[in-house]
C-alpha cells in the first residue's frame, strides 16, 4: 500500500471496495479492478476518478506488475480465476476487511461499530470533520450526499474514521485508537446464534483499544452499556466516554423536539440547540456520538470547542442530509412521497418508522418491507411482527435470501405476514396488513391504495427498492400527462 505500487481490487464496485480504491487512488497508489457487468452507482465514481476496471474475472485480464490484491467478500480466492492466477504467481492476497485494517495501522484511527446508526453516524463524523478543518480521511458504509454521493472524504492524513463491520468479526482486522459503539443486540444468527456471541465479540474489537484509547459509547443502549461495563472492569487503561439521554458528561442529550420536519437538540456541554434534518430520536444519538468523536479528534490536535467551531459544527449537522438507502427520499408524484431505507432489523424499523410518523404527521405511512436472511427473521420473528405499529399499512414480501447462511428452517416471508396478522387481530383498526411473494407484483395493488399525501416507504436490504422506483415512475408518468394519480 505504498504510494505508486500497483494493488488490483477484485469486485471493485462494492460500496466499500470501491471507497477502499478511492482512497488509495488519492494517495498515489496504481489502483485498478474487476467486476461483473451489472451497473452500479459506483461504475460513475470510478470513471470520474479514472480507475480501469475490466467486467470480467478471466484469469487473463489480471493486469501485470501487481503488488497486492484485494477482493471482495463475494468471491473466493479458490474459484475466482484471477484471485487462483494471483496467488499462483505470489502475489499477496487480502480479503476487504483485511485490507481495511491494514490501511487503517497507516492513521491515529477511529472505528464506528454497532448493529445499528454506524453508517449515519460515520456520516454525521465526516461533516463535522470537514467542517472543522481535521486533516482525516473519512470511509462510511454508504453514498452521502454531503459527501459528493461517494463514501469517502479525503482530508489529509493524520487520522482515518472508518465505519467497521461486527459480521464474522471483520472489525477485528481494524486498528482502532477510538471506537464508537452504537448498538449490541442480537443480529447476524447464521454467524452468531445468541446475543451473548455477538456481545463477546464487541468485547474483543473494544480490546484491541490501545493504552489511553477510548472508548464511546452510547448509554441508552444496553448492548453498548453492557460491552463497556465489561471493558471497563478488565482495568485497562482506556477512556470511556458516554452519550445519549442516560449519559452523564458533556455528551447527555438534555432535550430532543421533534417539528416541521426538523430534529432539535441541547447536549449538556455545549451552548444552545443542534437543529438536524434527519428525523428520528435515533439521529439525535447517532450526531451525539459523531460530536463526542470529533471532540476526541479535536483534543488529539491540541485544541478543543470555541465559538466558532461549535458555530461550524452547529452548521454542518444542520446541513446534513442522510446518506444512502436511510431514508432517502427517491422522489414525490401525484401528491406521494417516496422513500426507501435499507432498516432489516426490527429495533431500526421500529425506530425509523416512528421517526418518520413524527415528522410527516399529516401523511399515512405506507410501506413494503422485505426481510434479509431466514435465520434472522426466524429468530426476531415475534420482533418483526410488532415492529411496524407506526405504519398505516404494510405489504410484506418473501425472504431476501443470503449466499452466505444454509438454512433448512420453515420460516418463510409468509410466516411473518401471517404472524403480524395474528397480532393485528388483538388490536382492530391496526394496520393493514397484505403479502405479495415477488415485490413488483405489489405495485398494481399498491397503485389503487396509494393516495395524494401519502408517504411510501420500501424498507429492507433486498431489492424491493425496486418495486418504489416502478411506481415513482408510474406516477410521474401519470403527472406528466396531466393525469390525477389515484
Amino acid at each position: 500500500m505504498e504510494k505508486g505500487k500497483q494493488v488490483f481490487f477484485a469486485g471493485i464496485k462494492g460500496t466499500g471496495m470501491c471507497a477502499l480504491a478511492e482512497l488509495m487512488h488519492n494517495d498515489g497508489i496504481h489502483v485498478s479492478g474487476s467486476d461483473t457487468k451489472d451497473v452500479f452507482y459506483t461504475d460513475s465514481i470510478l470513471k470520474e476518478l479514472g480507475i480501469p476496471y475490466v467486467e470480467t474475472f478471466d484469469r487473463e485480464a489480471l493486469p501485470q506488475g501487481i503488488s497486492l490484491a484485494i477482493y471482495s467478500a463475494a468471491y473466493s480466492p479458490q474459484t475466482n480465476p484471477q484471485l487462483v492466477r494471483a496467488q499462483s504467481e505470489g502475489i499477496p492476497l487480502l480479503s476487504y476487511p483485511e485490507a481495511l485494517g491494514a490501511y487503517s495501522a497507516r492513521f491515529d484511527s477511529s472505528g464506528i461499530a454497532g448493529v445499528h446508526g454506524k453508517t449515519t453516524a460515520t456520516a454525521m463524523a465526516g461533516t463535522l470533520i470537514r467542517a472543522l478543518g481535521l486533516p482525516a480521511k473519512v470511509l462510511a458504509g454508504s453514498a452521502v450526499s454531503g459527501f459528493g454521493g461517494r463514501s469517502t472524504l479525503s482530508l489529509g492524513d493524520r487520522f482515518f474514521v472508518a465505519e467497521t463491520c461486527e459480521y464474522r468479526r471483520h472489525f477485528l482486522f481494524f486498528h482502532p485508537r477510538r471506537i464508537v459503539l452504537t448498538a449490541v443486540e442480537s443480529d447476524h444468527q447464521d454467524y452468531y446464534p445468541t446475543y451473548q456471541s455477538i456481545l463477546d465479540a464487541f468485547v474483543e474489537y473494544g480490546r484491541k483499544l490501545p493504552p489511553e484509547g477510548e472508548l464511546i459509547y452510547c448509554a441508552d443502549d444496553p448492548g453498548a452499556s453492557e460491552a463497556a461495563g465489561l471493558i471497563a472492569r478488565e482495568g485497562r487503561d482506556i477512556r470511556l466516554t458516554p452519550y445519549g439521554f442516560r449519559a452523564a458528561g458533556d455528551f447527555r442529550i438534555e432535550e430532543c423536539k421533534a417539528e416541521a420536519r426538523r430534529l432539535t437538540m441541547r447536549l449538556a456541554g455545549f451552548p444552545g440547540a443542534f437543529t438536524l434534518r434527519v428525523p428520528g430520536q435515533y439521529n439525535a444519538l447517532n450526531a451525539a456520538a459523531a460530536l463526542a468523536l470529533t471532540s476526541s479528534l479535536l483534543g488529539a490536535e491540541g485544541g478543543g470547542w470555541n465559538g466558532e467551531r461549535t458555530e461550524a459544527a452547529r452548521r454542518a449537522l444542520e446541513e446534513f442530509s442522510g446518506t444512502k438507502r436511510r431514508q432517502e427520499i427517491t422522489g414525490e408524484a401525484g401528491g406521494v412521497l417516496f422513500m426507501d431505507d435499507y432498516g432489516h432489523h426490527p429495533t431500526a424499523i421500529r425506530a425509523t418508522l416512528a421517526g418518520l410518523r413524527a415528522a410527516y404527521p399529516g401523511r399515512r405511512l405506507l410501506v413494503s418491507f422485505m426481510s434479509h436472511t431466514s435465520s434472522r427473521t426466524a429468530a426476531l420473528l415475534e420482533e418483526f411482527a410488532s415492529a411496524f405499529e407506526d405504519a398505516d399499512i404494510v405489504c410484506f414480501h418473501k425472504i431476501y435470501a443470503s449466499a452466505r447462511e444454509d438454512y433448512s428452517g420453515g420460516v418463510t416471508g409468509r410466516t411473518l405476514f401471517e404472524r403480524a396478522q395474528a397480532l393485528r387481530a388483538r388490536r382492530p383498526g391496526g394496520v393493514g396488513l397484505y403479502y405479495t411473494e415477488e415485490p413488483l407484483d405489489a405495485a398494481p395493488l399498491l397503485g389503487e391504495l396509494l393516495r395524494p399525501g401519502d408517504l411510501f416507504l420500501t424498507m429492507g436490504a433486498g431489492d424491493n427498492w425496486r418495486l418504489g422506483q416502478a411506481l415513482l415512475a408510474a406516477y410521474q408518468a401519470r403527472s406528466a400527462g396531466g393525469e390525477e394519480a389515484q
